[in-house]
């Protein structure tokens, strides 16, 4: 949700550097270059102090360890590291840590970090490890203490949290024979861990560079798989703020709260009586002059414009429960429209999504989970186990005590399907969200137009 490295970003982006290439053409100003680089220039005293910049899942891993080892994950997704120079790697016997040989050192120079680069990358990683290799000799005595566990107990290199999500989820398909040992089953599947933001997750053998998309990542979550990460900045967080800045919000939390609900579940209850009272079809249909452009914290994929705004077209003077239910629906369409432009434009640049996969807290709301169904026209599993994220985590812990011999084996083990969600076979359903979609689109190219016309007016 930081943003304030944003002319950091764009200044970085017009370095050409050949690192740009794996993150989809341009560092967002959520990754860890362009925030560097702000704390260099808005926090001078803080930057001479430090002695070590981490993400956070690699900081946790140096606190219970006290090694200093980078995941391939952290490093690769957020840092530019090119983690593919390790490729040679891949079929080591013995898992082991690696010098850092995928740093870009002329990058860092280049974008005026050129001090990241002194000590071997002291201050940025040394070594760096697959996800699951064991760290250090476990857990210090003073991390056990401080956890009320014994120490020594392997702790497996890290994964950022949505990528645990994705090692958590991705193997959780029904049974299939056909399916056992493909290779490029995994290749069809795309894993929406949905929560404050939506991060969307695709794997394939080879590297696909697509415009917009984060990647091609290798090795950052599935082992010899280059990984391919879309994303959307504010979803839970958007809904939150709709709902919250909505006059009948207060009254609305009030009466979820005397039923012991939540407020989504009593909006969704809302939603389906309306439905009964307009004479519906189909839930979808309740926001026919309604529509969400959700990109309220920018675009993250797949038009990557940190600068996009949201729109709401199709407001009254209407403030009741009733109008915010559907506001509420209308941003769930049009969060999932969003995740349909990215699925299209995945596909559109060399993968074969057909199926997806969902976890964190907004796979288990019923009506998200449906709309995003009908509105992509792929099927979406849940998986048996609602916390995928630290599913995730403890597979990392099992392969980092050797209970299994690799990060798929145990994912293979561990993960299973729960519910799947179809899309709609009405073709009044498809048909309707075309519309919605199209409009949906148009949305943002006005918007464009827009600032073109206020640019020129202030040139």
């Amino acid at each position: 949700m930081d943003h304030r490295a944003v002319d950091q970003a764009e200044r970085i982006n017009k370095s050409n550097s050949p690192v740009l290439e794996y993150c989809g053409g341009a560092v967002s100003p959520e990754m860890q270059p362009p925030k560097l680089l702000w704390v260099k220039e808005n926090l001078q005293e803080s930057w001479s102090m430090v002695l070590r910049w981490m993400d956070l899942s690699d900081w946790l891993s140096y606190r219970a360890t006290g090694d200093d080892t980078r995941s391939l994950c952290t490093t690769v997704c957020k840092w530019t590291y090119l983690g593919h120079a390790h490729m040679q790697h891949i079929n080591d016997k013995v898992s082991r840590d690696m010098e850092a040989c995928g740093w870009d050192d002329e990058f860092w120079e280049e974008i005026g970090l050129g001090d990241l680069v002194e000590g071997h990358h002291a201050k940025i990683g040394r070594s760096v490890a697959f996800p699951g290799h064991p760290l250090g000799s476990g857990l210090t005595p003073t991390a056990a203490q401080e956890l009320g566990l014994m120490p020594g107990i392997p702790v497996g290199t890290s994964l950022i949290d949505a990528h645990a999500g994705g090692v958590g989820v991705i193997e959780s398909v029904p049974p299939s024979e056909a399916e056992e040992h493909d290779k490029e089953a995994i290749c069809n599947r795309m894993v929406l861990v949905c929560g404050t933001s939506t991060c969307h997750m695709a794997v394939s053998r080879s590297k696909l560079f697509i415009p917009g998309i984060w990647g091609p990542f290798w090795s950052a979550m599935v082992p010899e798989y280059w990984l391919t990460e879309g994303g959307q900045s504010a979803t839970g967080a958007l809904l939150d703020h709709i709902i919250e800045s909505h006059a009948a919000s207060i009254g609305l939390a009030n009466r979820a709260a005397s039923q012991n609900i939540s407020v989504f579940e009593l909006l969704n209850k809302l939603l389906e009586t309306l439905m009964i009272e307009q004479n519906q079809s189909f839930l979808g249909a309740l926001t026919e002059d309604l529509h969400v452009l959700p990109d309220f914290h920018g675009n993250r994929s797949p038009i990557a414009d940190p600068k996009a705004k949201g729109v709401i077209y199709g407001l009254t003077l209407d403030t009741s429960d009733k109008q915010l239910a559907l506001l509420y629906l209308a941003t769930v369409q049009g969060i999932a429209y969003g995740t349909r432009h990215i699925v299209e434009h995945c596909n559109t640049h060399g993968h074969q999504i057909n199926t997806l996969l969902a976890c964190g807290g907004l796979s288990k709301n019923h009506i998200y989970i449906q709309e995003h169904a009908d509105i992509i026209g792929c099927p979406i599993i849940l998986p048996r186990e609602s916390e995928s994220v630290l599913l995730g985590a403890a597979i990392l812990g099992a392969v980092a005590t050797k209970k299994y011999n690799s990060l798929r084996e145990a994912m293979k083990s561990l993960n299973a399907a729960g519910q799947v969600i179809h899309p709609s076979s009405d073709p009044k359903v498809k048909k309707y969200h075309e519309a919605k979609y199209k409009i949906f689109r148009g949305l943002y190219e006005q918007q464009l137009s827009n600032r073109s016309i206020m640019a020129q007016a202030l040139a």
